[in-house]
C-alpha cells in the first residue's frame, strides 16, 4: 500500500486535557486526524480522551509532562510505535506562574518584586518544555509529508503592543514571568522556522485571544472553540503557507 493512500494524519497536543488544548484536540479530530492528548495527569488525560472519543473522534491520551524528559521521550516512543510518524505538533502546555493571569494575581509578576523561582518555573514550562517536546518529536515529524508545528503564544508576547503607552497592555501590571516567557517562545518559533524551512516543516506561533479558561479565572470573552480555531488553522496549513510567523484570528500580530 502506498503512503499517499494510507497516510493517516496524527497530531499531538500538549496540555490538552482542558481549555484551549482540549478544544484544539477536538477540532483536529473533527478534521479526521488521530489525536494524542498530552497531559501531566494521566487520569485527566484519559477522561478528556474518552469524552472526545464518545463524540466520534479518534483521540488517545498520553502521559506527558513537558518538564520531565523521560515522559516526553516515552510519549514520542508511543506515537512512533503505533504510527511511525507525526504530522502536527501543537505546543500548548503552559503555566502563568501566579496561578492565573488576573488583576488579583498580576502583582506577583511585577519585575521589581518577582520571585526568581517563579520566573524559572514559568520559563521551564513555557520555553524549555517546548524545546524538549519539539526536539523529541522532530524525528517523527520528519517522516510526515506535511509536518506542522504550532506554538501557542499570547498577545502579551508582543513587544510592540507592550511598549505602546497608549495601548491596552499599558493598563496592566508589568510581568517578569508570563509575558517574557511568551516573547521568548516567539523568538524560538522564528529560530525553529529558519532551521526547518528547508525540510518543509512549517513553524508558527499563535495568539488565541482572551479565551474563557481556568488560567484567567474564566474572565475571557472568547469561547474555547473560537480560540482553538486559529490554532487549528495554522496546524492545517497548505504547503505554501507561512512559516516563522505570529498570528491571531485577525491576522499577523506585531512582534
Amino acid at each position: 500500500m502506498s503512503e499517499q493512500t494510507t497516510h493517516q494524519k496524527v497530531a499531538l497536543v500538549t496540555g490538552a486535557n482542558k481549555g484551549i488544548g482540549r478544544g484544539v484536540a477536538e477540532q483536529l479530530a473533527a478534521l479526521g486526524m488521530t489525536v494524542f492528548i498530552g497531559a501531566r495527569d494521566p487520569r485527566r488525560g484519559e477522561e478528556a480522551a474518552t469524552a472526545l472519543r464518545a463524540a466520534g473522534g479518534d483521540v488517545h491520551a498520553v502521559s506527558l509532562d513537558v518538564t520531565d524528559p523521560a515522559t516526553v521521550q516515552e510519549a514520542a516512543n508511543q506515537i512512533g510505535e503505533h504510527f511511525g510518524h507525526l504530522d502536527v505538533l501543537v505546543n500548548n502546555a503552559g503555566i502563568t506562574g501566579s496561578g492565573q493571569v488576573s488583576p488579583a494575581d498580576a502583582h506577583d509578576q511585577v519585575p521589581s518584586t518577582v520571585e526568581l523561582d517563579m520566573v524559572r518555573a514559568v520559563f521551564e514550562t513555557n520555553v524549555l518544555g517546548v524545546i524538549a517536546v519539539t526536539n523529541a518529536m522532530l524525528p517523527l515529524l520528519r517522516r510526515s509529508p506535511a509536518p506542522r508545528i504550532v506554538n501557542v503564544s499570547s498577545h502579551a508576547a508582543s513587544l510592540t503592543l507592550a511598549a505602546d503607552p497608549d495601548g491596552p497592555f499599558a493598563a496592566l501590571l508589568p510581568s517578569a514571568a508570563y509575558s517574557p516567557s511568551k516573547s521568548a517562545l516567539n523568538a524560538l518559533t522564528v529560530q525553529y522556522a529558519n532551521e526547518l524551512r528547508k525540510d518543509g516543516i512549517l513553524v508558527n506561533a499563535v495568539a488565541p485571544g482572551f479565551v474563557d479558561t481556568d488560567s484567567n479565572d474564566h474572565t475571557g470573552f472568547l469561547t474555547v472553540a473560537q480560540g482553538a480555531a486559529t490554532v487549528v488553522r495554522l496546524a492545517a496549513l497548505s504547503p505554501d503557507g507561512p512559516t516563522g510567523g505570529f498570528f491571531a484570528e485577525e491576522g499577523p500580530v506585531a512582534w
